[in-house]
C-alpha cells in the first residue's frame, strides 16, 4: 500500500487501524461465502445474506451499510480489486423467496459508487476497469403491462438483462434499464437515462440517451 505524501503519519494510522477492522470483519465472513481469495474487506453493518451463492475474487471491499443478497440462479460473482460503495444494495430476489432472480458478474477492477442499486434479477454482467458513479441504477427487469384488463402485477416481468463492457465511466445518478448492452470504452454523462444499446467508444451526455460523438473516429475501407 502506497500513501500520498501530503497525509501525515498520524493519518495514515487511522486508515491502517479502519482497514485492520475491516480485515477481520472480512476474516469472519469468508467462512460463509461460496469463494473467496486473497484480501477480503468489510466494512460496518454490511449485510450478506444467502452467502453461499457469492463468489469472491482477491481484494474485494464491501463498504459500510452494502447490502449483498445472494437469492440468485447464477450467483453473484465479483472479480478481482472489485469495490461495492457504501449503502449500495444488489438485490436479485425478493426478500422472501417470492421469485428467484438470476445474478450478476463484475469483472476485475471495477467499481460501483455509494448508494447505488443493482437490481439482477435478470442478468447484469459488467466487465473490467468499469467505474460506475454514485446513485446508480441498473434495473435488468422490466414489468408487463400490454393487456390493460389485467392488474399490471399479475402480467409479471420481463427480463433481459443488461451487459457492460470494459474500460467504461458511468457517472452519478445514470439509470440503466432493462435489455440494454453498453459497448467498451464508453463515457455516459451524469444523470442520463439508458433506454437503448450503446456502441463501443461512444460518449453519452444527453438525458434522451442521444449518442453525442465518438471517442475515436472511424476508419475509413
Amino acid at each position: 500500500m502506497s500513501f500520498s505524501p501530503d497525509i501525515t503519519n498520524f493519518d495514515k494510522l487511522i486508515v491502517l487501524v479502519n482497514i485492520g477492522i475491516k480485515f477481520i470483519r472480512g476474516l469472519w465472513m469468508r467462512l460463509f461465502l461460496r469463494e473467496a481469495h486473497g484480501l477480503l474487506l468489510i466494512g460496518r453493518n454490511v449485510t450478506v445474506s444467502h452467502a453461499h451463492n457469492v463468489r469472491c475474487g482477491k481484494n474485494v471491499k464491501f463498504e459500510d451499510y452494502a447490502e449483498i443478497q445472494g437469492l440468485c440462479s447464477d450467483g453473484l460473482n465479483f472479480g478481482d480489486n472489485v469495490t461495492i460503495g457504501r449503502a449500495t444494495m444488489i438485490r436479485p430476489s425478493s426478500y422472501y423467496g417470492g421469485d428467484c432472480g438470476q445474478g450478476i458478474a463484475i469483472g476485475d477492477n471495477s467499481s460501483i459508487g455509494p448508494h447505488g442499486y443493482i437490481g439482477c434479477s435478470g442478468p447484469i454482467r459488467i466487465g473490467n476497469n468499469v467505474m460506475i458513479g454514485p446513485k446508480c441504477s441498473l434495473f435488468a427487469e422490466n414489468h408487463v403491462f400490454s393487456n390493460s384488463d389485467e392488474s399490471i402485477k399479475s402480467q409479471g416481468v420481463q427480463q433481459r438483462g443488461i451487459t457492460i463492457g470494459n474500460d467504461c465511466w458511468i457517472g452519478s445518478n445514470v439509470i440503466i434499464l432493462d435489455g440494454v448492452s453498453i459497448g467498451s470504452h464508453v463515457v455516459i454523462g451524469a444523470g442520463t437515462l439508458i433506454t437503448k444499446d450503446v456502441p463501443d467508444y461512444s460518449i453519452v451526455l444527453d438525458r434522451r440517451n442521444r449518442i453525442l460523438r465518438q471517442r475515436i473516429k472511424k476508419i475509413e475501407d
